[in-house]
């Protein structure tokens, strides 16, 4: 990318806005702010708009409670449970976060489980293998929501407008006078008029956006296939028995548990978690997606009952050690099914419109794909503006 590519015929600052506030949103606003900045015209300054429809950013969830007693909270990464960083770019963008502890590596002792059963078969932990830092998982410190709130935080240029629903680009007619494109809300009111366009929405919603709008990249949305997945959250006092699986006194240490025969998919130990052992026992249990997508429809309380069942059988609790706290979240769109072989699908660009699709579906479904793909949004806007 040279300098010059970032001018414009008028030398005027881009209007962009970014419909997200998810990692690809705030990663795509963080690296045109850093691509600006390193351009010759420091002038040529970009205006970026964030609209995000919840009242949070980034997709690294957490949700805690307090104890009323002891002050103490629980806490469950509900969400993505750690993230990779394979290549060599996104290994140095979040660099500085590591060298300041908001980031951390979690070498984590993993287990294969399987569950008691029903007919008599007793609860099984055998170990798999050591996370390490040759391989590192990281996670974001001391909640996984801080990473995304750091992000913003840093942002110099840009505006983030909260509980804001885009209406689909196709529902107001656009104006003829010039080549921007004007936003609005569900209400029908003006968000202003924008040099480009960066939808970083699920598929499905950005379908919904950009449904006859004349995207001439449209077809292509629907090809990655998306698949839910339930969290269930569970929680134990201090002074409660903690159920068999948990107990380290009777078994393996563990801190991450793959579970075999069962709708469950995966364990995590959060208080195991670097910089968390102030917290009260927290456990976060995905279903497998699978089973998660089977079911994506059926009630929260329905599903919340299975899981538990579920729960109890793979970590073994009575009656005394049954857990004080539980939840249950349904994310509708939280894993990518992709093939093996098969190139990543990229960003979708209507050049002409200067609208770009974007989001970690388009990669490989994952945290380093939301970098990967505001790279390439980045990139595609710089050599066009």
């Amino acid at each position: 990318m040279t300098d010059h590519s970032l001018h414009t015929d008028a030398a005027k600052s881009p209007q962009i806005a970014i419909i997200g506030a998810g990692l690809t949103g705030l990663f795509t606003a963080t690296l045109l702010e850093r691509a600006f900045r390193q351009a010759s015209d420091r002038a040529l300054v970009p205006q970026i708009t964030v609209f995000e429809k919840s009242a949070g950013v980034g997709r690294l969830a957490t949700r805690y409670r307090s104890d009323s007693a002891t002050k103490q909270n629980w806490q469950w990464a509900f969400g993505a449970q750690f993230f990779t960083a394979k290549t060599s770019s996104f290994q140095q963008f979040i660099a500085p976060w590591l060298e300041s502890k908001l980031i951390q590596p979690w070498c984590a002792q993993v287990v294969d489980l399987n569950p008691a059963s029903v007919s008599g078969q007793s609860l099984d932990i055998q170990q798999k293998e050591q996370w390490d830092t040759a391989q590192a998982r990281y996670i974001s410190t001391p909640k996984m929501t801080s990473w995304g709130r750091a992000l913003a935080d840093e942002l110099a240029h840009t505006t983030i407008n909260f509980k804001t629903r885009i209406a689909p680009l196709a529902q107001y007619p656009q104006s003829q006078s010039d080549h921007k494109t004007e936003l609005f809300d569900e209400k029908g009111d003006s968000l202003g008029h924008f040099d480009w366009v960066i939808c970083t929405a699920p598929n499905a919603q950005a379908l919904e956006l950009m449904a006859d709008s004349g995207f001439t990249e449209q077809a292509k949305i629907t090809e990655p296939q998306m698949q839910a997945c339930y969290t269930l959250m569970l929680g134990w006092d201090n002074v409660q028995p903690l159920p068999e699986a948990l107990n380290h006194q009777k078994k393996p240490t563990w801190d991450v548990a793959y579970v075999n025969d069962s709708i469950i998919d995966r364990i995590f130990i959060e208080h195991h978690k670097p910089a968390h052992d102030e917290l009260l026992p927290s456990v976060t249990i995905h279903a497998s997606n699978d089973w998660s997508e089977q079911y994506v429809d059926e009630d929260i309380e329905t599903v919340k009952a299975q899981l538990l069942q579920a729960a109890k059988q793979a970590l073994d609790w009575n009656e005394n050690s049954a857990p004080s706290q539980v939840d249950c979240h349904r994310w509708r769109y939280a894993a990518t099914l992709t093939e093996t072989n098969k190139e990543a699908l990229g960003i979708l660009m209507d050049q002409k419109q200067q609208w770009i699709v974007s989001g970690d579906w388009c990669g490989q479904g994952n945290i380093e794909s939301c970098y990967q793909m505001a790279q390439q949004t980045v990139e595609a806007v710089c050599q066009t503006t």
